[in-house]
């Protein structure tokens, strides 16, 4: 009996390594419970900006690219950054990493620089683009056919952030600059963690 259970686990771990390159990990067991839309767990080793981020995955190292979403871009070259770009990926580092993450397919599975495409999920339901979109450090950016959450989350996300002045918003509104303040950052991240409810329970009653 016992060489058999060897003999299956042996063959489950050829099988993961062989096929889990992009797919990962199912769910690891301590996060099976987690509220989330079907996944792929990974690990986030290295920041490269406010919306794009390097995984381990099936024991192999991954670019992706967050979906429907685009934050302000990096210094490069003779190029000055944009503004709120440091705080983009500042606010992304202190997000995901580390961190294991659950990586959600829409449509296609990579862009044209051969990076993954996902929506990105932390453990407790949050999901990363839209936290970027309701701090104002992203905006809504479609790619059809890419575009599962953009009516029914981002861009309520996206309008909140405009009306309340949070980052690259701010200069939307008359008078100076200004980065929103935190009251109005709270009540955008209530009506986020509201919008996430009423999904969760959507998907369940569906």
């Amino acid at each position: 009996m016992r060489s058999v259970v060897l003999a299956s686990l042996l063959l489950y771990a050829l099988l993961a390594a062989g096929c889990g390159a992009v797919h990962g990990t199912p769910f690891p067991p301590s996060l099976a419970d987690a509220n989330l839309p079907p996944c792929a767990w990974a690990k986030v080793t290295r920041i490269v900006d406010g919306d794009t981020v390097h995984v381990l995955i099936g024991g192999r190292d991954e670019s992706v690219r967050y979906i429907g979403i685009d934050t302000p871009e990096l210094k490069s070259g003779k190029t000055p950054a944009a503004a709120y770009a440091d705080e983009a990926t500042t606010f992304n580092r202190d997000l995901v990493l580390n961190v294991d993450v659950c990586l959600e397919r829409d449509v296609s599975e990579r862009d044209r620089f051969d990076r993954l495409l996902r929506y990105v999920w932390l453990a407790d339901g949050r999901m990363v683009n839209e936290e970027l979109l309701a701090a104002g450090l992203a905006v809504v950016a479609t790619f059809p056919p890419d575009v599962k959450y953009v009516e029914p989350r981002f861009l309520s996300l996206q309008h909140q952030a405009r009306d309340a002045g949070l980052g690259v918003w701010s200069g939307q509104q008359q008078g100076p600059p200004r980065r929103g303040t935190l009251c109005e950052f709270l009540n955008n991240r209530r009506i986020l963690a509201d919008s996430a409810q009423k999904h969760v329970f959507r998907e369940r009653s569906g």
